[in-house]
């Protein structure tokens, strides 16, 4: 079943893109790290919607790492960004239980940063890890069965409940 179509999807990532402008504006520099590839896709969109309507020195990098298994390989970061002093905002596709986003902290806990937030697209309800997102396109109540499945490629967006 289709939650959001294309357009509703890229309303969601342009609501939070505003947000993120609103909250960052007087920032030095932000750093968009997405979480695997679908997070690093998301952050690819907000970071292009960021620079549609405003200045703010926006950096990316993407952190690889396995949901399955969140420490083995280790979480690791795919940039030469210095993150010391910086805004991170982890950025992922859904938030499910909170184990991947709890565990993406790993490799920025060797870091200093100036602060540390978390965008999602989906955000569900039924957390087992004390994440809490600070961005969020979307919350949905489902059930521990049910599957969200989003899709962000070039040219098609969209968010599915399996």
């Amino acid at each position: 079943m289709e939650i959001l179509d294309q357009l509703k999807t890229k309303l969601k990532i342009k609501r939070i893109a505003l947000e993120i402008v609103e909250n960052h504006i007087s920032l030095d520099r932000t750093v968009l790290l997405g979480v695997n590839d679908n997070g690093y896709s998301l952050a690819t969109l907000l970071r292009r919607e960021i620079k549609a309507i405003s200045d703010l020195s926006v950096e990316m990098a993407r952190l690889r790492m396995s949901p399955a298994t969140p420490r083995t390989p280790e979480p690791v970061i795919e940039s030469d960004i210095k993150l010391d002093g910086k805004r991170i905002i982890l950025v992922d596709d859904v938030a499910n239980t909170g184990r991947t986003l709890f565990f993406a902290f790993l490799p920025i806990l060797t870091h200093l940063p100036k602060g540390v937030e978390v965008a999602v697209l989906v955000d569900r309800k039924h957390k087992s890890f004390p994440v809490q997102a600070d961005y969020v396109g979307l919350t949905l109540a489902t059930t521990m069965k049910e599957n969200i499945e989003v899709r962000l490629d070039k040219q098609s967006y969209s968010v599915h409940l399996h």
